[in-house]
Formats: C-alpha cells, structure tokens, sequence
C-alpha cells in the first residue's frame, strides 16, 4: 500500500509546484500586456506573442522528440487552441483597451466558476462542497479588488463584453483540453495547441509587422517575453498540473492571479494599493486555500501517464 501512495503523494507536489509557476507567470502578463499594448493593436499583440510561444515551444518539441498527439488528443487541441489560445488571448487584449485593469480582473475572474460548472457538467468532475464554497469566497475577493482598483466605476459596455467573452472562451479552452490530456503530454498539448492558436491569428500578420517596426525595442521585447514565459512555460506548467488533478480545482487556484497582479503593479509600476484592495487579494488567498483543502476528489488525471 505504502509504494501506491508514495509516488501520488510526489505527483501532487509537483503538480502544486507547477500550478504555482503558472499563476505567477500568467500574473505577470497583465504587467507585460499593459506595457505593450500603447504599441501593439490586441490582435497583432496577440499574434506577436503566439509565435514567440511557438517558436520555444516547437524548440521544447523537436528536441524531446515526442512525436505527434494521437489522433485521439486531436479534438481537445484544436478546441483549446482555437478558444484558449487564439480567441481568448485576442479578446482579452481589447477588452484591456476598454476597461481600467480591475474590472478587467473582476469579470474575467467569472472564467473559473465557469470551469467548474462545465467539468462537473461535461467531465462528471461533480461539484464538491469545499471547491464551491472556495470559489465563492476567491470571486468575491476579485471582485473587491475590481472595485478597489476600477476607475471611479466608469467601464465601458463593450469593454465589459469582452472580458466576459474572454472568461467564457477561457472557461471552454481548459473544458476542451482536460480530455486531450488523456491521450497526449502536457508539451505535445500545449504545443499544438500554440501552433493551432497562431494559426488562427494569422490575418493580423500584416498590423504586426507595421507595428513592430514602429514600437520601441521595450515593447517588442514584452511581446517575446509573453509568448516565452506566461505562453510557452506558463501553458506548459498547467498542462502539467491539470492532467494530475480536476479542471474545476486548477480553475480554482487561478484566483491567486489577482492578488499576485496587485503585488506586482505595486512593485513594477508603483501602483500602491489600497487597504481595500489588498482585503480583496487576501479573500482571494484565502479561497484557494478552502477550495484546495478537503478530502479525497476524484481526480482521473492521477493516473494518466503524461509527462
């Protein structure tokens, strides 16, 4: 019994360890996006960073020599690649344009309740009492931190929409790649599903390259900087952890995000927050905490053998 439990016990280690890398990766995106964005139009950004993410990732692919996904794994890569990794990055670019960045985190942040709907729904993850409840406690923690941080409530509808659509497309990205992951690594994943979302951005190869040569060297290198750090390792580190555990509890954990963003603006742009919004950033701790914590889940993806 004791060599069964030992080597799950590594697994879930590793799997926190990961989820961990991503969120602080994909928190330092916000930083990143704000940056470039006075220079790259959302769709061009986001091409931009999909190829510099495809470039690491086809490097990553080619030298381990993993091969093709199954055909099996098929569906799921080119379900999270056209939703996750092509529309959602494109939308939440604009959405950024419309709206001040804690609105943006407040609505967005509507994605993870979503996951957990849908892999309870769709991947009979069910809907456990802790996750729930933790969920709930993290939302209403990015909410405070939305209102704290929003600019005196002005938000523009369409601004709203958008990061509404981009929860929604994110929500359907993790759903459509939890099953591939069943048939195919973490790298093979999330590389062809890179490859698969810069496809779909390739009408705005032509604004990339106009905008390029106009963007100071600080800008263009964001956008390589977003696709080699919160794309190629960020993706790669969640495909990792989500293959080990249930969709609903790695959408969960994605609550840290917005606390870790406020750090960061703190540190980066010197954005002090307020005491409101760091309450906000500790609901949020506090219900990832509650949502990861509890008994035994069913989680299939402990015995997949991805790598």
């Amino acid at each position: 019994m004791e060599q069964i439990i030992a080597p799950a016990t590594r697994v879930d280690r590793r799997a926190l360890l990961a989820a961990g890398i991503t969120v602080v990766l994909w928190a330092s995106a916000f930083v990143a996006i704000r940056s470039a964005a006075q220079y790259f139009s959302p769709g061009a950004l986001a091409l931009g960073r999909l190829l510099a993410g495809s470039v690491v990732l086809g490097v990553i692919w080619l030298a381990r020599r993993e091969g093709l996904p199954p055909r099996a794994a098929w569906p799921g890569i080119l379900g999270s690649g056209l939703l996750w990794f092509g529309l959602y990055m494109v939308v939440l670019n604009w959405g950024e344009q419309e709206v001040d960045a804690g609105t943006a985190a407040m609505v967005v942040n509507v994605g993870p309740m979503l996951i957990a709907l849908l892999g309870g729904w769709l991947l009979k993850e069910g809907f456990p009492p802790r996750l729930l409840a933790g969920m709930a406690v993290s939302f209403a923690g990015a909410v405070v931190v939305g209102i704290s941080m929003s600019d005196g409530g002005r938000a523009s509808i369409v601004g709203v929409l958008l990061c509404l659509l981009a929860a929604v497309t994110y929500a359907g990205g993790v759903v459509c790649q939890k099953p591939a992951l069943k048939h195919a690594s973490a790298l093979q994943v999330t590389t062809f599903g890179c490859f698969v979302g810069t496809a779909a951005c390739l009408p705005f190869a032509g604004p990339l390259v106009t905008e390029i040569a106009a963007a100071p060297l600080p800008a263009t290198l964001n956008v390589v900087y977003l696709g080699v750090f919160p794309t190629a390792l960020a993706f790669t580190t969640w495909a990792y952890a989500l293959a080990r555990t249930t969709a609903g509890k790695m959408g969960a954990t994605t609550y840290v995000v917005p606390a870790l963003v406020v750090l960061m603006a703190w540190a980066v742009l010197g954005e002090v927050p307020g005491w409101l919004t760091l309450a906000g950033g500790l609901l949020c701790l506090a219900g990832v905490a509650v949502s990861r914590g509890g008994g035994k889940a069913r989680e299939p993806g402990n015995v997949t053998s991805t790598t």
